[in-house]
């Protein structure tokens, strides 16, 4: 279907907003003209849009299509992440933030080269740029495909439109018009998905009958417990690997980091947590409830298995279109609310980039002292530069094939061993550099082998319709969607590989922690001292006691 000028318009104005706050911040204050300024807006941006820009960074489009087409196909089972959110939130504000805020680098990755050396900061931090550039060129990548497969809307056009906007005001703005943009783009995203779930609500009558067909179909099913580590979703797997995904990624992650540093101090960084936390949960249950909304639609009408889609990530663009296409400006809406999804996930990459290749691969080896007026002008060419890959990766992506759902699970990969190499820093004093280096080392070849290896178990969808609808292509008319796939018997698999994706994280973690442990207990110094200020504050004080006992004997 495409879409009418009414839609280009309210698109266009979304774009143009963008574009206008980031020329805004360039010519106000101070012209973004210092590093306090450009990457760290003074250090006095308001709590809530950073509580909004921290829950925008990682709630992309892919977040959006992906959990409510999994909620569709298998029910409600992983909305209970949620939780894992909430139990992660006091882990991050009161055992990790207190170390960096303190330090206040830059660079994140500098804590782990005055805590383990620079051989150990240059490695994790190198993971962290490969890993995020793959990830912007996806999450700029993914709603061009779905949205041109559904809407006809040009895949080239919308990934240069929107890649050449959100660079725009990255470089012009600095850190405060992402910061800004995050937050209209997040009131976008809102609203998109409040639609969504509005128009089941005026076509069903309510949502007790929405809750009722998802019933009756057994997609509302948040019951399973079983303690097996092979089942794919259950409450364990859930909650702890969303535990250790939510703390990767606020956490130790220079993205979010930075964030928490444009705040006056500690109390308020904590408070921005504390207050982005509802706003990930409120969108992830809208996110929820929008599968289930599409569900009462299409339950006796499954348009993948019909053959009107092929995929589940296309399943909202076009409800949107079946639902609102015919009212002028609605279709040009949700377009906005999904392209801002990747731009507010973009834009505060390309920022933390630039940051982290000035702070930790040109700054160390340049052997004179870089003026504050020029780093602030090379950071710029690097959001540039960063954002001219970004979009080059976006067109490529449709080549890469596998290497698409490959990038997606290094994200996941990456992300244990380095987290623990954070968390042994900041809990275990006696954790030396060989240590660290080997745990990580070891670490990120079990997590490739997890994550990469294979062969794994298909996934099972539940049981799709098409009772009342024409079939578009010449699947068989059954109970079960083409997509629907019997798992093989588990004998057939590798133990190893029929470990639920949310594991890997978790054992990654565990693998890397453990070495460690060993390797700097086996060689461990005698006369080493340790700065307070690089621990977390009850391992900071336990320290302190010891020295003054020390001091005292």
């Amino acid at each position: 279907m495409a879409l009418g000028v009414a839609d280009y318009v309210v698109f266009g104005i979304m774009l143009i907003m963008s574009a206008s706050i980031g020329v805004y911040y360039r010519f106000t204050g101070g012209k973004q003209k210092t590093t306090q300024e450009y990457m760290l807006g003074d250090k006095n941006q308001s709590i809530l849009p950073v509580a909004f820009s921290l829950m925008a960074s990682f709630i992309t489009a892919i977040s959006m299509f992906g959990l409510s087409s999994e909620v569709y196909s298998r029910g409600t089972q992983f909305s209970v992440i949620i939780f894992s959110y909430i139990i992660a939130t006091p882990a991050i504000g009161y055992l990790y933030l207190p170390v960096f805020f303190k330090l206040g680098n830059l660079s994140l990755y500098e804590y782990l080269e005055i805590r383990f050396g620079r051989l150990t900061r240059v490695t994790t931090s190198l993971a962290f740029s490969v890993q995020m550039i793959l990830y912007m060129a996806i999450v700029l990548y993914v709603p061009a495909l779905t949205l041109e497969a559904v809407t006809k809307l040009p895949q080239s056009a919308s990934i240069v439109l929107v890649g050449v906007v959100c660079v725009f005001y990255s470089t012009m703005g600095g850190i405060k018009a992402v910061i800004i943009t995050d937050l209209l783009q997040s009131l976008l995203m809102y609203t998109s998905v409040i639609a969504v779930v509005g128009v089941a609500l005026y076509e069903t009558g309510s949502i007790s009958k929405i809750l009722e067909i998802s019933y009756k179909y057994e997609r509302i099913n948040f019951g399973n417990f079983n303690i097996d580590p092979t089942v794919r979703h259950s409450w364990f797997s859930i909650l702890i690997g969303g535990f250790f995904t939510q703390i990767s990624l606020y956490a130790v992650n220079q993205t979010q980091i930075q964030r928490f540093l444009t705040m006056k101090d500690y109390k308020t960084a904590v408070t921005a947590l504390w207050c982005s936390l509802p706003l990930v949960v409120i969108i992830s249950i809208l996110t929820s409830l929008s599968g289930l909304a599409m569900f009462s639609k299409y339950y006796d009408c499954d348009p993948i298995k019909s053959g009107r889609i092929s995929s589940g990530d296309q399943l909202m663009p076009l409800y949107v279109l079946d639902t609102m296409g015919s009212i002028p400006g609605l279709t040009g809406l949700f377009i906005a609310g999904i392209f801002s999804s990747a731009m507010s996930s973009v834009s505060p990459i390309l920022n933390s980039m630039a940051a982290i290749t000035m702070e930790d691969y040109i700054k160390p080896f340049n052997k004179q002292e870089i003026k504050d007026k020029q780093r602030v002008y090379l950071m710029k060419i690097l959001v540039l530069v960063y954002g001219g890959i970004c979009i080059i990766l976006s067109f490529l992506a449709k080549y890469m094939g596998a290497v698409l759902q490959s990038a997606l699970t290094i994200f996941g990969v990456i992300g244990g061993p380095v987290m623990a190499v954070f968390t042994l820093g900041i809990l275990l004093p006696y954790i030396n550099q060989k240590g660290a280096m080997t745990g990580l080392i070891f670490g990120l070849i079990f997590s490739f082998i997890i994550g990469f290896g294979g062969p794994k178990p298909p996934v099972e969808n539940l049981p799709s319709f098409t009772n009342s609808c024409t079939l578009f292509n010449n699947s068989d008319s059954t109970q079960f969607s083409s997509s629907y796939q019997e798992v093989l018997h588990e004998d057939g698999y590798l133990y190893l590989y029929r470990i639920s994706y949310l594991y890997y994280i978790v054992l990654g973690f565990m693998v890397t922690f453990l070495v460690a442990m060993v390797v700097s207990a086996v060689f461990r110094g005698t006369d080493r001292e340790y700065n307070p200020d690089l621990f977390t504050p009850c391992v900071a004080n336990r320290l302190k006691r010891h020295d003054k006992n020390y001091e005292q004997s």
